[in-house]
C-alpha cells in the first residue's frame, strides 16, 4: 500500500495538456548502430544518405556526439549501412528496435519537466529505454520489443488523462 501512496500521478503537468499530443506511432524492426567518430565518418554518411535519397518509405535517423554516431535504420537498410560505414569502428550494434514517436503539443519546449514526467513514469512501470531522439514537434523512444506494448498502452493513457 505505501508503495502505491507513492506511484506518480498521471496528471501531474499543469502546464501543459497532453490531450493535444498528436498520434502515437510505433514502428518495429529498428537497428542502430554505434561508430566511433572519425574523420571520414561524414563521407560514409553521405554514401548512405545518397543510396536512400529516393526511398521516402526508409527509416532513417543519424545522430552524433563528439565521440560517437549513431544511426537507426528500418530492416530494409541492415545491409547497406555496415556497407557505408565499412571503413569505420563499428562501436555497438543493437537489432530488434522498436519506436514509439509521438506528436508533442504546441510550446511543448516550455513545458518544464515535460520529458522528465514521462521518463519518470516509464520508470515507475520498469519500462527501460535504449535510446531517446527528439526534435522541435516529435519525441521519439526506441525500446526493445517486449517493452513496446506496456510503453504504448502507458503514453496512450497519458493522452487521454
Amino acid at each position: 500500500m505505501a508503495l502505491r501512496r507513492y506511484a506518480p500521478k498521471k496528471n501531474l503537468l499543469k502546464n501543459t495538456n497532453f490531450r493535444e499530443m498528436g498520434d502515437i506511432v510505433v514502428r518495429s524492426g529498428i537497428t542502430e548502430y554505434t561508430y566511433r567518430n572519425s574523420k571520414s565518418i561524414l563521407a560514409s554518411q553521405a554514401r548512405l544518405l545518397e543510396l536512400v535519397k529516393d526511398n521516402p518509405d526508409v527509416y532513417l535517423n543519424y545522430s552524433s556526439n563528439y565521440q560517437e554516431s549513431n544511426i537507426l535504420v528500418s530492416a530494409e537498410l541492415k545491409d547497406i549501412v555496415p556497407d557505408c560505414f565499412k571503413h569505420e569502428v563499428l562501436v555497438s550494434i543493437k537489432n530488434e528496435l522498436s519506436s514509439i514517436t509521438i506528436a508533442l503539443p504546441k510550446n511543448s519546449s516550455k513545458t518544464v519537466g515535460l520529458y522528465f514526467y514521462i521518463f519518470k513514469l516509464l520508470a515507475y512501470e520498469g519500462i527501460p529505454v535504449f535510446e531517446m531522439i527528439s526534435t522541435s514537434n516529435y519525441f521519439a523512444l526506441f525500446l526493445e520489443k517486449e517493452y513496446v506494448n506496456a510503453a504504448f498502452l502507458l503514453l496512450n493513457e497519458i493522452k487521454i488523462s
